[in-house]
């Protein structure tokens, strides 16, 4: 699967990020199909430069965006969507968690009279 995502780039302590077209398993600092832009947090508000034009042209091919470029494509209004939560590391693993231990509906000790 093609994914359009975030790799960082710059120094230490001073990131920059690139937007990038990449196979879902390659890793953010591997090798990219495309470049489609840029962002620089730095800057209040940060800056964000797209290739609307290429970015448009791979979503019409099927590529998904990550759940924070999703969000940075609605603000810049190249896609009408709305915004996806975005949840990152260690709380996606406790969410997933939950998930599996949540009971089903039954309340505990409901079949004792």
């Amino acid at each position: 699967m093609i994914v359009i995502r975030l790799a960082r780039i710059g120094r230490k302590n001073k990131p920059y990020y690139r937007l990038v077209l990449q196979d879902k398993k390659w890793s953010p600092s591997s090798k990219s199909l495309e470049i489609l832009g840029t962002y620089n947090p730095h800057t209040k508000p940060g800056t964000a430069v797209f290739k609307t034009d290429r970015i448009k042209y791979w979503l019409g091919q099927g590529a998904q965006p990550s759940e924070t470029v999703h969000n940075m494509l609605v603000n810049a209004k190249i896609i009408n969507a709305p915004k996806k939560k975005v949840v990152r590391g260690h709380a996606k693993k406790v969410e997933a968690k939950k998930m599996e231990t949540a009971p089903t509906g039954v309340k505990p000790g409901a079949d004792k009279k």
